[in-house]
């Protein structure tokens, strides 16, 4: 990806927050035991952890990379950095990083904060922070114990010049219009400029001359399987900047009501499952780092052959499980349609099931079954409204 390729390998290289970046630098010059750890504020992909590493680099620190998982119980910091900060020798010239402590909050947060905050007061090696966001309850007791540094998204005059150079230095030309439509999307996120641009120089269709991060699922999803290689499926997969959970759910409804062989249908269920599996690790656990392995899990999905067409279920995907597996009462209801519709009953539970339900909010069908059952029909559709 042209946004790792083209990272900067100095703060010199690095575009915009001029005055933010002379603060950093002046703090970690002057630093010295007892100096209040320094908190980098600003939106995803203007260069928030670049600046972190590259400046140690500069400066001969070992730096210590961690995320908000690593340390968002108490356990964890003492293990991992109580041991740096009693004995700075260990390491050599040793910098903790901690990225997106904006994420350690809500009930798996098992100390973390409380014992961060202490280690914070007191730090006798350099302390980096980097957060979306310091507008949280728990943001406003790091920041007292932190200097803030806020960094802005990078001004359209500076992405253009960056953006030129790196096309120069790969040898490929957009158009003037292009380019300003680029720069204007990508909203000064420096990232998803070199992403946008990368995916319109490939040769992609029609689609791809607009950002996904404001462009429909449906397009999306259909440029991911009419992609001509894993390449341009990758980075449809990385530019589709939605919810995961809508990622997941919108791949699903697609997939099944698909009219794909049984092997191809196994094969991407399999990838889905894998796909949801990872997600409800990330919410239970909060370690939202895991969330970069999820467009690997889903480039799986890719095959030149599949014809696969965007679908949208008009039920989300909780009620959905919630219809295909929740008690005897509906396994039961799906025996007595797929009686009448003459098909299987995991047919009836995938694919009928939502339809029907549908139909008979909007009263398009009138279905003559066990009073028992129009109950439960009536308070799966309760759910609906």
């Amino acid at each position: 990806m042209w946004s790792e390729k083209h990272r900067p390998q100095k703060i010199s290289d690095m575009v915009g927050n001029e005055e933010a970046r002379n603060s950093f630098v002046d703090w970690l010059v002057k630093w010295k035991k007892g100096t209040k750890p320094i908190l980098l504020v600003g939106p995803p992909g203007i260069g928030k952890t670049t600046l972190a590493w590259i400046t140690a680099k500069e400066f001969g620190y070992d730096i210590v990379g961690l995320n908000a998982s690593d340390v968002r119980n108490k356990t964890n910091i003492e293990d991992i950095l109580t041991p740096l900060l009693g004995n700075t020798t260990l390491l050599g010239k040793s910098l903790i990083f901690i990225d997106e402590v904006d994420g350690i909050h809500g009930r798996s947060d098992f100390g973390g904060v409380e014992a961060l905050l202490k280690i914070l007061k007191e730090p006798t090696i350099p302390i980096i922070l980097a957060a979306n966001s310091d507008q949280s309850d728990k943001m406003k007791a790091i920041k007292k114990t932190t200097k803030t540094i806020y960094l802005k998204p990078v001004p359209p005059r500076l992405l253009r010049l960056y953006l030129e150079k790196v096309l120069r230095d790969e040898g490929e030309k957009l158009s003037p219009g292009s380019i300003i439509k680029v720069i204007t999307e990508s909203r000064g996120d420096i990232r998803s400029m070199l992403n946008l641009t990368q995916a319109q120089v490939t040769g992609f269709d029609a689609p791809t001359d607009k950002s996904f991060e404001t462009l429909d699922v449906e397009p999306a999803v259909n440029a991911f399987f009419k992609a001509k290689s894993k390449e341009e499926a990758r980075i449809v997969l990385y530019s589709l900047r939605i919810d995961p959970r809508e990622k997941i759910n919108a791949f699903y409804s697609s997939i099944i009501t698909s009219n794909l062989p049984s092997k191809d249908l196994a094969k991407m269920l399999d990838v889905l499952s894998e796909a949801d599996v990872l997600y409800g690790k990330i919410m239970r656990t909060q370690e939202w780092r895991l969330l970069r392995y999820l467009d690997n899990i889903l480039l799986k999905l890719y095959g030149e052959s599949l014809q696969v067409q965007f679908s949208q279920y008009n039920l989300p995907w909780p009620l959905l499980n919630k219809i295909r597996w929740d008690g005897k009462v509906i396994k039961s209801l799906a025996s007595v349609l797929a009686k009448k519709f003459h098909v299987s009953q995991s047919a009836i539970a995938t694919f009928y099931f939502p339809y029907i339900l549908f139909c008979m909010k909007n009263k398009k069908l009138a279905l003559e079954i066990n009073p028992e059952y129009n109950e439960i029909l009536e308070k799966e559709m309760a759910l609906l409204k």
